[in-house]
């Protein structure tokens, strides 16, 4: 003689307690939807902020008591121009896989960071272009003054799985003109570096060149990912509650 096991209905604690962990599980997709949403538009101001300072003519650098006033909002990739002197010290290559922001080169190799003196003895730190891998740069330092043209960056900041610089060999993973700065005593530099646009060297290399933005906004999408999960999510609770009622 067989015999049917009846499963229980979850009772009303039961399915209260599924009901908030739904709704929490809701709230917080919406939420990441929403924060998507607000991502895409900082993304899409910040884009527009960047190809309307790229393409801007450049201005003439700022002196150095507004140094401390320029911030990585405000002023990160604007075009500067100056006069400046290539210092003969030692100067530093930052590892590269690659740029972002540089359509004209690809692979492996290292930017060349140097320290140039403007005419009055201050002194701002130049990424004066990329050498690739397997290339012997000579660092051209005339010891003259030089008409140069370039962008306005601001210092890299290590993240987890960044490797420590290796300053003996004069090899940096990251871009901190500072650290640069007090490892080869270069002296009392600028809070920024500035990224060589013109002038080539007579050799080609190090090679500066014109940056462009090449930015990701794959926001919307995110958003629409989020939104339709806590849509599934919701969905699929309405559906389990629909099934208990008819069970009853």
């Amino acid at each position: 003689m067989s015999r049917t096991r009846k499963i229980a209905a979850p009772s009303s604690r039961g399915i209260l307690g599924l009901a908030l962990i739904a709704l929490v599980m809701i709230s917080v997709l919406i939420g990441l939807g929403v924060w998507q949403l607000h991502r895409k538009d900082e993304k899409r101001a910040l884009i527009a902020a960047l190809t309307e300072r790229l393409a801007s003519a450049p201005i003439r650098l700022p002196p150095k008591t507004q140094w401390q006033n320029l911030t990585r909002a405000r002023d990160e990739f604007r075009r500067v121009t100056f006069v400046g002197t290539f210092a003969p010290l030692p100067t530093a290559n930052v590892y590269s896989s690659g740029s972002a922001l540089r359509t004209d080169i690809s692979g492996l190799g290292t930017f060349t960071f140097a320290p140039t003196r403007l005419a009055n003895g201050d002194l701002v730190v130049v990424n004066r272009g990329f050498v690739p891998n397997g290339v012997t740069a000579k660092i051209e330092t005339s010891g003259q003054p030089i008409g140069l043209t370039g962008y306005i960056r601001f210092p890299e900041k290590a993240g987890w799985f960044t490797p420590q610089a290796e300053s003996a060999k004069r090899l940096w993973f990251l871009r901190d003109q500072v650290a640069m700065a007090k490892a080869y005593a270069w002296g009392d530099v600028a809070p920024f570096y500035v990224d060589l646009e013109t002038p080539s060297p007579t050799s080609g290399v190090p090679k500066p060149g014109p940056l462009r933005v090449h930015l990701k906004d794959d926001h919307l999408q995110y958003a629409i990912t989020w939104f339709g999960l806590a849509l599934a999510v919701a969905a699929s609770f309405g559906f389990w509650m629909f099934g208990q009622r008819r069970s009853r």
